[in-house]
């Protein structure tokens, strides 16, 4: 059985390094003004150091193309698409037909990934699009797994599946949405989703009744967050997707923190690699509960096990993790301390996880010192001030440049 690609977000040329660091197989990222991510979009020069590194070291590279394509936009995306053709990218990602056609003719040699953004729910339509050249297929996220494995048992044997095993859920069928729209002027499918489904909203019912009046209804005093998923999390389920003969587990997240993709893509890689290693044993508890140090919502494992499960809604609003945060970014180890990039407050005392990669027990310890860059005089606590701010402490481990800290709150 060829191993299952752990495939993750990059939504710059150094979250693409700490997502190799850290153990992807692949990553994917955006094109200037064509993917539905457009606050992470990597410009030419990036999309270039970004997929040289990355087959400089053995991995891959896929491109999203995705948005629904007016006519005015094809002679930009002839000219990303012959771009992307020129830099050998591995896979693009597209949704539109008309796209796909225009990929077909300016970069002929390239992989066609289906995204999920054009709703493939049915290996009918796994079939229409291989035979319009697509070698991947990226699965709506409304399937369960009775679902995926009869479309993996119907589809052609060298057409790939791509699931997401864990993220954000778009509140719209497969994140083909209007709401942004229709109420900020910012278009999902074009790529600047306002991301409304989180706003909270003031619902209101009429009275039986005394017709024309209107009586509030409210969760809390922050509104009711009626449209707001938790995220996806299929840890528990990685040796089902395995077995069904997935061919790649997608981690969402474009927009996150290096933190967050540090440990969720170390998570998913050690889960995978010790599942291959010893099946018998499978225990999602410990990869688990790192995930839950970077959790900002609920987590749900959607439809994959239940078509009808209902505990998908995140009522609470929440957007942020109560225990735990991004501490910082290692730069340089020198004699026996550690230069490091801080995105916290640091301070003397302070409780940090060093996140290694390989392996799912974080190294635990505590700051005893901290030396100013500048003076290098013992200082008590430092503050993120200025762009880049750094600060030298001591890690009783060996690190790599690159390598992320959390802060325990």
């Amino acid at each position: 059985m060829k191993k299952i690609e752990l495939l993750a977000p990059a939504g710059s040329f150094e979250k693409a390094k700490i997502a190799f660091m850290y153990g992807a197989d692949a990553v994917y990222c955006g094109t200037p003004k064509l993917s539905l991510r457009s606050r992470s979009e990597l410009d030419d020069d990036d999309l270039e150091k970004t997929i040289n590194y990355a087959h400089s070291i053995g991995k891959r590279v896929h491109v999203a193309v995705n948005i629904y394509a007016w006519d005015e936009t094809y002679d930009e995306i002839k000219k990303q698409v012959s771009e992307l053709n020129r830099l050998g990218v591995d896979g693009i990602i597209v949704s539109d037909g008309g796209v796909v056609d225009i990929i077909k003719k300016y970069a002929p040699n390239t992989e066609i990934h289906i995204s999920t953004q054009a709703n493939t729910v049915s290996y009918h339509t796994c079939k229409f699009w291989y035979n319009n050249g697509a070698k991947r297929i990226i699965l709506g996220r409304e399937l369960n797994k009775k679902q995926i494995e009869e479309i993996i048992k119907n589809k052609p044997d060298d057409l790939d599946i791509e699931i997401f095993g864990h993220g954000a859920i778009c509140f719209a069928y497969s994140g083909r949405c209007f709401l942004s729209d229709f109420l900020a002027g910012r278009s999902g499918n074009l790529g600047d989703c306002a991301q409304s489904c989180r706003w909270a909203y003031n619902v209101y019912v009429e009275e039986t009744n005394n017709p024309g009046n209107l009586m509030p209804v409210e969760t809390d005093e922050k509104g009711t967050y009626i449209f707001s998923s938790k995220d996806l999390c299929l840890i528990n389920e990685i040796p089902e997707i395995i077995n069904m003969g997935v061919n790649s587990l997608k981690i969402e997240g474009r927009l996150k923190t290096e933190y967050y993709l540090a440990t969720v893509i170390n998570s998913y890689r050690t889960a995978i690699d010790d599942y291959y290693i010893n099946p018998e044993n499978y225990n999602a508890e410990k990869y688990l509960k790192e995930l839950e140090k970077t959790k900002t919502r609920g987590l749900t494992t959607f439809y994959f096990n239940d078509r009808n499960n209902k505990d998908f809604q995140d009522f609470s609003g929440r957007q942020y993790n109560a225990e735990y945060e991004f501490g910082g970014k290692v730069i340089e180890e020198f004699d026996d301390k550690v230069l490091i990039e801080i995105r916290n407050k640091l301070s003397v005392g302070d409780t940090l996880e060093l996140i290694v990669p390989g392996k799912i027990e974080p190294i635990v310890f505590n700051i005893n010192n901290l030396w100013d860059v500048d003076t290098l005089e013992e200082i008590d606590t430092v503050n993120p001030g200025k762009a880049e701010q750094k600060v030298i402490l001591k890690i009783p481990h060996h690190v790599e440049k690159g390598w992320i800290i959390r802060r325990k709150k």
